[in-house]
Order: C-alpha cells, then structure tokens, then sequence
C-alpha cells in the first residue's frame, strides 16, 4: 500500500488542489480534477478511472466504503488532510467530507463513444452553465444516451458544479468535448462510413416536426443548442431534421438540459414500443 502523507497547512499541495477546483486551465495543464461526494468518487472507482490521488480526513476513524475505496484506489498517492482544509475543499459549508478524489482526464476522442445499430448520442453546442451539462448527461445516462459531446466554447464537464449536478453519471457515459460542428460532423460521416446510418436531429422551437411525431428509433444524434441563443448556424445547416418540443402556458422556451431530457425521454419511448 502506498505511504500516506499529512496535510496540515495550505501549502502548494493544497493550492494544486484548490486550482484543480477554481481553475479550468489548470485542470487542463494538470490533467485532473477533483471529485467531490460518495457517489461520484464511488462511481468514478467502479467504471474504471484512473485515480491518481486520495484524499482522506485526518480525523475520525474512516468509514468501511472509505477503507473500500483506499484500497481499490491501488497506487494512488495518499493524503490525510487537516479537517478544516478538507472542508474547503469538500465544496459544502457543512462538515469535512470523509474523502475525496483526484482522478484523471480522459482523451477528448470521439471514438470513445460507442456506435451501433440504435445508438443515441447527444450534443450540447456551446452550453455556458456547469449545471446545465451535469445535468444533460445525468439525463444522457438515465435515459441509454451512448455518450455526449460538447461542443464549442463550452462550460467544463470537469467544473466540480457539472461534476456534482451529474451525480457521478460523468464517470458512467463517455463525455468528449470538441472545438466545434465540423469535428463532429467529420466523426458522424465516418461512422455512416462503417453501414450505421446516423441521423443528425437538432432541436429548436420553430422546428418543422413536433418531436413525437419524428422517429427516433435509429442510430440518432441529437443537438441542443446554447442555452440562450440556440444552436449555430453550423449545426442548423448540418442537422438532417429540425424537431420542436410542443409547450403551452406562459413560457417562451425550455431550459436547454429540460429540452434534451424531453428528447431523450421520447426517444426511449418509442424505442420501448413493440
């Protein structure tokens, strides 16, 4: 087992970690992030994620899931950290967590997601809001999503506010950020190469099909736009099909990761008929 190291101060070590945090840049450079709660760093442990570092309160005697997930962390380096640092760290005003994660970036590769005959993978063109994307892709992994893409100057799936809005989902369904429409589209073109006719479906409010009324049961790729100005211009050329999601009373619109759970939903919907 690996020697564990005190962190009584907030020395650079502890800064690292406060930037993994506060500093997307940082993440990148580094190659990390930090994981906060029971269920992400559990889940990030069960699907297979390279954990670099182990976090642990220098306190009370550690709880049976703790000693777990110490153990399945294998050659992960270990730190017994001051409660009250852990607790700034731990993201809640409430007690020091127990114990927290440092694991590591995977690839943005596209081929990281998984391609079939009834595939359903989801875009997020240029999302601005952490939560929103913790929350798609929670909806992504809730409803048999194959995996999400982000595309575009985007919010950080990484952020820990997108991290905790998914509820460890992000360590369950591949998540690939890429620079814009054209690498998608270029990956999209070279999975109909291979005999799997993808569909690209965008969603917006003036769309020309309701979207109950369009089949969703093949090999789909859904696009949400920006939560305030929609999907580009790129993707609204690129997309096969425009849906709109029907909506009545008072609001204008749907919240971006509400219209892609709605979308999500009716397509497993329809995948559920006989």
């Amino acid at each position: 087992m690996a020697r564990t190291l005190r962190i009584t101060t907030r020395n650079a070590t502890f800064q690292q970690w406060q930037a993994l945090l506060t500093n997307r840049t940082k993440r990148q450079r580094a190659g990390g992030f930090l994981v906060q709660g029971v269920r992400p760093v559990s889940l990030a442990v069960q699907h297979g994620w390279t954990i670099r570092t182990v976090l642990h309160n220098d306190g009370p005697a550690l709880s049976r899931w703790a000693r777990g997930i110490l153990a399945d962390a294998g050659a992960a380096e270990r730190f017994a950290v001051a409660p009250e640092l852990l607790r700034e760290l731990g993201g809640k005003d409430e007690e020091a967590p127990e114990l927290l994660a440092v694991v590591e970036l995977p690839e943005d590769r596209l081929d990281r997601i998984p391609t079939g005959p009834d595939r359903l993978v989801l875009v997020f063109d240029r999302p601005t809001t952490p939560g929103n994307v913790g929350t798609l892709v929670r909806s992504a992994d809730a409803f048999g999503a194959a995996g999400v893409v982000i595309t575009g100057h985007a919010a950080d799936p990484y952020d820990p506010k997108a991290v905790r809005a998914s509820t460890g989902s992000l360590f369950a369904v591949p998540v690939v950020r890429a620079p814009s429409h054209r690498e998608v589209l270029d990956w999209v073109a070279s999975v109909r190469d291979t005999g799997v006719p993808l569909t690209v479906v965008g969603t917006d409010e003036h769309g020309d099909v309701d979207v109950f009324g369009h089949d969703l049961t093949g090999p789909t790729v859904v696009v949400v736009g920006n939560e305030t100005h929609g999907l580009s211009a790129g993707w609204r050329e690129a997309c096969d099909r425009m849906v709109r999601i029907p909506i009545t009373g008072s609001a204008s619109s749907l919240n971006a990761a509400t219209a892609a759970t709605v979308v999500l939903y009716e397509a497993t919907r329809q995948r559920a008929r006989p």
